[in-house]
């Protein structure tokens, strides 16, 4: 953990991460001996990371950065700050919204993608959809 706001914020962030991460392997169907981190930063951490390497000033909720090899597959940053106002403007618990968003940037570190085409976009939000109803939790884009 970089940021020990998310002591606080979501106590039990190390155990929803690795759910989360887990589910969106299985609902992507690419399991096996595969791993990642995931670091729980601040927005200020975020906004320097997206400023440097997307060229936004500013935060975002996360980051994937995909490291290439098979096995591991890369590293996700998520932003404190942004995740908690996310959460709390679209009414969901943090712990709801925080595992989305790791599902989200896991299914990104498998090579998903939603910003190269209105059909890559739909196929990555039904298959977060599906991996988020087996765990509980509703549509994140109703």
């Amino acid at each position: 953990m970089l940021d020990e706001g998310w002591i606080k914020a979501l106590p039990d962030a190390e155990r929803l991460a690795k759910r989360a991460a887990r589910a969106a392997f299985a609902g992507a169907r690419r399991g096996g001996r595969r791993s990642l981190n995931v670091a729980l930063e601040s927005d200020k951490g975020v906004r320097v990371l997206n400023a440097r390497d997307r060229k936004k000033d500013k935060p975002t909720n996360v980051l994937s950065y995909p490291s290439g090899e098979r096995d591991f597959l890369g590293d996700m940053v998520l932003a404190r700050q942004t995740v908690g106002r996310e959460a709390r403007e679209q009414r969901k618990s943090m712990a709801d919204h925080f595992t989305h968003l790791v599902v989200h940037g896991t299914l990104h570190l498998l090579g998903y993608d939603h910003e190269t085409g209105e059909a890559d976009a739909e196929r990555m939000e039904a298959l977060e959809r599906r991996v988020l109803a087996k765990l509980g939790i509703a549509d994140p884009y109703a």
